[in-house]
């Protein structure tokens, strides 16, 4: 019996948890355990760690599954990364850090970042021909206009898979960058203006002044 100790981190994002059924199966070199209940339930910024039974040591991890399942409501997961530690105490990392939608089975690489070369099980080909058709089939190409640069081949983002699109919590962000900026351009005299600056260095000032804040 070997015994793997995991680990899956759910984004600290808001709405990176779901209350839906996520799985695990591991894949290594000598063959793959079970398809694992992780949790019903994941919370943002919090980890969930369990122990895969196997009847066999799997040899190396190469990748794993993750496998979603709605059960009553969609709800989207935000997986960041999973940790598997094999009986042997060797560490295996899987950065994932996407969003898992519906119902379904995305495999993750174990990130030590191999060129195709490095490839020599069949199995890990196999997924580096999927995930490339994949991002062709998401990255089409289309002329707007005769003359202009093509772009995407999509009429709406919301067309687009959830990864790429620009999130809500990107936009707030930029939205709450543009914000602070005004209001302390504002405080700094810079906006009411209504003389001309006396120099450089007092625009350096100004500037050196709402630069160099933390906005958090």
């Amino acid at each position: 019996m070997a015994i793997y100790k995991v680990t899956v981190a759910t984004g600290d994002m808001v709405e990176a948890g779901t209350n839906n059924s996520i799985s695990i199966t591991l894949v290594g070199s000598y063959g793959e355990s079970r398809q694992t209940t992780v949790s019903f339930l994941f919370l943002p910024g919090k980890e969930r760690t369990l122990s895969v039974h196997c009847g066999q040591d799997l040899g190396p991890i190469v990748l794993i599954r993750l496998h979603k399942w709605r059960l009553f409501l969609e709800d989207a997961w935000f997986c960041k990364d999973v940790r598997v530690t094999a009986p042997n105490g060797t560490l295996y990392r899987f950065p994932c850090y996407q969003w898992l939608e519906g119902v379904t089975t995305v495999e993750v690489r174990e990130g030590s970042g191999k060129k195709l070369v490095d490839d020599k099980l069949q199995i890990l080909k196999e997924h580096r021909r999927q995930e490339l058709a994949a991002r062709q089939e998401a990255y089409r190409w289309k002329n707007f206009a005769q003359g202009w640069p093509r772009c995407l081949s999509v009429d709406s983002i919301f067309e687009l898979d959830s990864n790429i699109q620009f999130s809500c919590i990107r936009a707030k962000n930029f939205t709450g960058f543009l914000i602070f900026q005004g209001a302390s351009h504002f405080l700094s005299g810079f906006l009411l203006r209504r003389t001309s600056w006396n120099s450089l260095d007092e625009m350096r000032t100004i500037f050196s002044r709402t630069q160099g804040r933390d906005i958090g």
